[in-house]
């Protein structure tokens, strides 16, 4: 159980890598001018998107599942519960990630550098709710 929720943690710890610089570069990306910088955007948004955010992704939620599989028994506790469901709501949120993208590569983006300054934030506050409920398990 120690190898799976070290794994897990690593996986996690490069999916929020991700989840933290992805937003940043849509904040430059939204306020570059030229051509050249919105292609380089573009390449770097889908290359860490596709190379490095959905495979840890995909490897902290099956390696969270494991330990599910492992120890039903958490599924019964509040904390995990309330840690599931913002787990749920990070996965959506880095699927939309995927979707702006998408809007960026057709040269469709209509938000500004502001929205995507504050949108950036979302998964900090994901991170220290999910930590705590994880370590500290108040519930």
């Amino acid at each position: 159980m120690l190898w799976i929720k070290a794994f897990h943690l690593i996986a996690m710890v490069c999916w929020f890598a991700g989840l933290f610089y992805l937003p940043r570069l849509f904040v430059y990306h939204a306020m570059s001018e030229d051509d050249t910088s919105r292609e380089r955007f573009k390449i770097m948004e889908r290359k860490l998107y596709r190379g490095i955010m959905t495979p840890a992704a995909i490897v902290t939620v099956a390696l969270g599942l494991w330990m599910i599989y492992l120890y039903p028994a958490f599924l019964h506790l509040l904390w995990m519960q309330i840690k599931l469901v913002l787990v749920l709501v990070l996965i959506a949120y880095h699927i939309y990630c995927g979707h702006i993208i998408k809007v960026f590569a057709a040269d469709n983006n209509t938000s500004s550098h502001v929205f995507f300054r504050w949108f950036n934030e979302v998964p900090v506050l994901f991170l220290i709710a999910i930590i705590i409920l994880a370590v500290v398990k108040p519930i």
